[in-house]
């Protein structure tokens, strides 16, 4: 019952964040919801600073290392985190080639995912920032 009211409100919404593969109307509510207003974010950076997926660096010594903060909407971060692990699952995506080849590089799978997470924030930035527009 509670997924088709939100699949009415995400489509009375005419938000185009469905458009991206991944996302389905239950995490483009989240996605909206834990956003709000997206104008106050004036960059994509900033945006990710908000949900968490900007990475900081914890270097010591002669060692450069960068993780994700801690900081930020954590349900955010959660949500764009399900839309990546939606995103690797399927085999036949681009999505998950993307993922192959940065673990072919020598990243980790949590570094792999960890950027996928932060291409994905800059997907929904766009498209937020689009639909304000419209």
């Amino acid at each position: 019952m509670s997924h088709q009211r939100i699949k009415v409100a995400v489509g009375a919404s005419e938000t185009s964040l469905t458009e991206v593969f991944g996302i389905g109307p239950v995490l483009a509510c989240s996605l909206i919801g834990y956003t709000g207003d997206v104008t106050r974010f004036t960059s994509a950076d900033q945006f990710a600073a908000y949900d968490g997926t900007a990475p900081i660096e914890v270097s010591s010594g002669g060692r450069q290392v960068h993780r994700l903060s801690r900081r930020g909407n954590r349900q955010l971060n959660h949500a764009l985190h399900m839309v990546a692990i939606c995103q690797i699952r399927q085999t036949h995506s681009e999505e998950r080639t993307y993922f192959e080849k940065k673990v072919a590089e020598g990243k980790s799978r949590k570094d792999a995912i960890r950027s996928r997470k932060r291409q994905i924030s800059n997907t929904v930035y766009r498209h937020l920032v689009l639909d304000t527009q419209r």
